[in-house]
């Protein structure tokens, strides 16, 4: 801490918008000229950003902005907590049979489905359903409504019509994960699907069945995993990527925004599978080439060996 301990805070803000009473933080050189600029009462900055944070005022200097940041955040959320509230919330429809930890809590308007369990510290914000037999670890945050163990999307063709294959598995969800607003984890057709502890996921994704995720992978929001992919930990994929079922994607991948991955990933990396954004003629005038590529490939090749028949005569 540079400066003095007994400045007031009565707020955490972003640089550009902190006022005098705020603590801010700088995770990046590059925003430096927010931070010259910013009216924040104390910042957190790296060793690197020592000087220019105390010509403008008081400080405090860490190894690691961002992460400091994200801790005085939790402190932030302990401090202004509501009182002490009911563990179950009275809408919240508990069926016989579920077990629900004496330490989690059960927003308004949840259902918890014969057979599910609900472990320590978890928390299940309003209107989450959890299925018949889930399983969901400790220290969990599930945010509105998040769907755990609807059935997974398994038909039979059968004269033109569809059968339907009843979805016998469940799902086994780890500790610490957090799952975010109508996110859907399918149960596993037999045997479960898996998100392993320490998982992370977005608003508004779509896991199908029998996809197991590895520890500590974060997914950002609309990113949606047909069935029986396995994705391995402490990777990241990009908001709206698609991964194609069956596939196996390595430890420690990092997959681009919007990408499609139609093939196994078995190296760690980063990879992007995507058309680059153009205006629109442009944009059709690639595409009609794209079209004509195996044609052209063909051409070449024609080319190559007429070349090489008239090098040898």
């Amino acid at each position: 801490m540079h400066g003095s301990p007994d400045l007031p805070i009565d707020g955490l803000a972003p640089l550009e918008s902190a006022e005098s009473g705020d603590l801010s933080f700088l995770s990046h050189p590059k925003y430096q000229s927010l931070l010259s600029a910013s009216r924040a009462g104390c910042v957190i900055v790296s060793p690197q950003m020592k000087a220019v944070a105390q010509a403008r005022g008081a400080c405090i200097v860490v190894d690691q902005p961002y992460l400091y940041f994200a801790r005085v955040t939790q402190l932030w959320k302990r401090r202004i907590a509501p009182s002490e509230r009911a563990r179950i919330h009275a809408s919240a429809m508990i069926e016989e049979g579920a077990t629900i930890h004496p330490e989690a809590s059960i927003g308004p308007l949840c259902v918890v489905e014969r057979g599910a369990c609900i472990g320590a510290g978890t928390i299940l914000k309003s209107r989450v359903t959890v299925g018949e037999d889930c399983v969901i670890g400790e220290r969990c945050i599930l945010h509105a409504g998040v769907v755990i163990g609807a059935d997974g999307f398994g038909f039979a063709p059968n004269e033109g019509a569809w059968e339907k294959i009843e979805q016998l598995g469940a799902v086994r969800i780890g500790n610490d994960v957090e799952i975010g607003a109508n996110t859907c984890i399918d149960r596993g057709a037999l045997q479960d699907t898996v998100i392993e502890d320490g998982v992370k996921l977005d608003n508004l994704i779509q896991v199908g069945h029998n996809v197991r995720i590895g520890k500590h992978t974060a997914m950002a929001g609309c990113v949606g995993i047909a069935g029986s992919a396995v994705i391995g930990a402490h990777c990241t994929v990009g908001g709206g990527a698609v991964i194609l079922g069956h596939l196996t994607v390595a430890d420690h991948v990092n997959i681009s925004a919007a990408s499609v991955v139609t093939r196994s990933i078995l190296k760690p990396g980063h990879y992007t599978g995507m058309f680059p954004i153009d205006d629109n003629a442009s944009w059709e005038k690639n595409a009609a080439t794209l079209r004509q590529l195996h044609t052209l490939r063909d051409r070449i090749r024609a080319l190559e060996n007429t070349i090489k028949t008239e090098k040898k005569s």
